[in-house]
C-alpha cells in the first residue's frame, strides 16, 4: 500500500520537504494557513486550515487516510498537533508538545541543558520579573543576550554590545510585554547550524549550514527570520574544521540521549568560539532557510527515513551529494520592520531552470556531469486568479490585479544554487534571481560571495590567534 504523507505548513521549508518527497512512492497531501503554490503543485491535495488547531489537522489527516505526518513549523508543535495525530493513529515525525519545549520554551531549554550537563551551554539566568532582569544586566561582568522565553519567529532577541547598549537593553526589557526572559552571555564567534534526523534513539546529521539573520548586506540592520544561507560540499563550513563539526554532533547526541524518545528534526544552532562550539539554541524542526540547503543534496529517500522512524527500525545512513548550496531569500520591500505587500512575483520554475541550463551550457561538455542546478522555493505568497476571486471583499482588485503570484508581508520566495563550490552555487542563485527583478523586493546579494565567506574565515583565525 502506498503511504499517504501529510505535510503540515506552507512556507519555504515545507516546499523543500514537499520536493524531497515528490519522487517517493507516496501520495503527498498538505495543509497550511496559506496556499503555497509550489506545494500545491506537488501535492495530491491541499487544504487551507489553521495548523495550530489540532482537531482541524486531525480531521484533514483522516479525510486523506494519512499514514505518516511531518510537522514543518514550530507553532503546530507547540499547539500539540503531533500529540493529536498520534492519538488519532497517525505517526507524526515531529516531537510531542512536551518535547518541543526544547525550542518553544528557551528557559526550559537552558535549564534542561544545565540539569543534564550538556556541553556547550553558556552562562545564563531566567527571569519572570523585568526589574530583576535589569538588575542582572547591571551586575553582569560582560555583554548579555536578551531572549524572550517563548517563540518570536527569530526576531525577539536583542544583543547588548551589538544591537543595543546596556541602557537600551534595559529599556527593551521594561517596555516589552514578555513575561519570561532568558539573559545569557554573549558568545563571540561564527554561527552555524547542524540539523539532525532523530528517531528510535538514532541520530543522523546533515552538513553544516550558515544562516544570515540580518536584513541588509554586510550583516547590518534588524534581525529577520533568515535572509539566506549556504553550505559547502563537505560536512563542515570553510571557517570550521572537521573536529568543530564533530563536536557539534556530539552535543546533539548528548541532547537526544537526555530527551529520551525524541523523534523528528533536532536543529542545533551553534556559535563556533575560540573554545569550540557553544549552543545558541535548539529548534524542534528543520530550519527555514536551512532546509533548502539540506534537502536538495539529500540522496537518501526521505520517505525511507520516515517509514523507518514509524516502524521503529534503525534510521538509514544518510547520503548527501558533495555539492555546495547557496540560498537567497527575496522578501518584500521594507521587510521586516515595514513590509510592503502586493508586488507581483516575476520569477517562476521555468525561468529558474533556464538559468541553470544556460550555466551548464557555458561550462562545456566536460563539466556537464557535475553541472550546477537552480531551485525555486515559494514561501509566503498569494496566488491570484481573477476568475476564482469574483467574490473578493475588494472587488476592485478583480479588475486591477493581473493573474499571478504576489508578495505578502513575510518572506516571499527563495532561490537555491547547487554546484561543486560555494562560489559557483552563489553565481547560479544570483543569475536566477535576476529574472525576479528588484521592484517591490529586497535580496541580500552578498550571501555566499567570496568576500563575505572570507570574512568568516578571517574572523575565526583571529579568534584562534592564527
Amino acid at each position: 500500500m502506498r503511504e499517504h504523507v501529510l505535510l503540515i505548513g506552507g512556507g519555504g521549508r515545507e516546499h523543500a520537504i514537499a520536493r524531497a518527497l515528490a519522487d517517493s512512492e507516496a501520495d503527498l497531501y498538505a495543509c497550511a494557513g496559506n496556499r503555497n503554490p509550489g506545494i500545491a503543485e506537488l501535492a495530491s491535495g491541499f487544504e487551507t486550515l489553521e495548523t495550530t488547531d489540532p482537531d482541524a489537522v486531525v480531521d484533514y489527516a483522516r479525510s486523506v487516510d494519512a499514514t505518516i505526518a511531518i510537522v514543518g513549523p514550530e507553532a503546530p508543535l507547540q499547539a500539540g498537533v503531533a500529540d493529536a495525530l498520534e492519538n488519532a493513529g497517525v505517526y507524526a515525525f515531529g516531537p510531542n508538545q512536551d518535547e518541543a519545549r526544547i525550542e518553544t520554551d528557551k528557559a526550559f531549554q537552558r535549564r534542561f541543558m544545565r540539569e543534564n550537563d550538556i556541553s556547550g551551554c553558556p552562562d545564563f539566568e531566567t527571569f519572570d520579573d523585568g526589574e530583576a532582569a535589569c538588575d542582572y544586566v547591571d551586575r553582569y561582568d560582560g555583554n548579555l543576550v536578551i531572549k524572550p522565553a517563548g517563540l518570536t519567529g527569530g526576531k525577539g532577541v536583542k544583543v547588548i554590545g551589538d544591537q543595543v547598549t546596556a541602557e537600551e537593553g534595559k529599556e527593551y526589557i521594561r517596555e516589552s510585554d514578555y513575561d519570561r526572559l532568558v539573559l545569557e552571555e554573549r558568545l563571540i564567534g561564527e554561527e552555524f547550524t547542524v540539523q539532525a534526523f532523530v528517531a528510535n534513539g538514532d541520530v543522523r546529521t546533515a552538513p553544516a549550514v550558515q544562516d544570515h539573520k540580518r536584513a541588509y548586506e554586510g550583516d547590518e540592520g534588524p534581525n529577520t527570520g533568515g535572509m539566506g544561507s549556504y553550505s559547502d560540499a563537505t560536512r563542515e563550513l570553510p571557517f570550521m574544521t572537521e573536529a568543530d563539526y564533530e563536536a557539534a554532533v556530539d552535543i546533539i547526541e548528548e541532547t537526544v540521549e537526555a530527551l529520551e524518545g525524541y523523534k523528528g528534526i533536532l536543529y542545533g544552532q551553534f556559535m563556533l568560539t575560540a573554545e569550540g562550539p557553544k549552543v545558541v539554541e535548539f529548534n524542534a524542526r528543520f530550519g527555514d532557510p536551512e532546509a533548502m540547503n539540506t534537502l536538495p543534496v539529500l540522496e537518501t529517500d526521505f520517505l525511507d527515513v520516515l517509514t523507518s522512524a514509524r516502524n521503529r527500525e534503525p534510521l538509514p545512513d544518510l547520503e548527501f551529494a558533495e555539492q555546495a548550496t547557496v540560498c537567497k531569500y527575496a522578501v518584500p520591500a521594507g521587510y521586516p520592520t515595514d513590509p510592503e505587500a502586493g508586488a507581483k512575483v516575476q520569477i517562476d520554475e521555468e525561468s529558474v531552470t533556464r538559468v541553470a541550463q544556460a550555466t551548464d551550457d557555458s561550462s562545456g561538455d566536460d563539466a556537464r556531469e557535475n553541472a550546477g542546478d537552480a531551485l525555486l522555493y515559494y514561501a509566503s505568497v498569494e496566488e491570484w486568479n481573477s476568475s476564482d476571486n469574483q467574490n473578493s471583499p475588494n472587488p476592485d482588485d478583480v479588475d486591477e490585479r493581473e493573474d499571478g503570484i504576489y508578495t505578502t508581508t513575510s518572506r516571499s520566495f527563495a532561490v537555491v544554487g547547487l554546484a561543486d563550490t560555494i562560489a559557483e552555487a552563489e553565481e547560479i542563485a544570483e543569475e536566477a534571481l535576476a529574472d525576479a527583478g528588484e521592484e517591490g523586493l529586497h535580496v541580500r546579494h552578498d550571501i555566499g560571495k567570496a568576500d563575505l565567506v572570507q570574512r568568516r574565515i578571517d574572523h575565526m583565525d583571529e579568534l584562534r590567534g592564527k
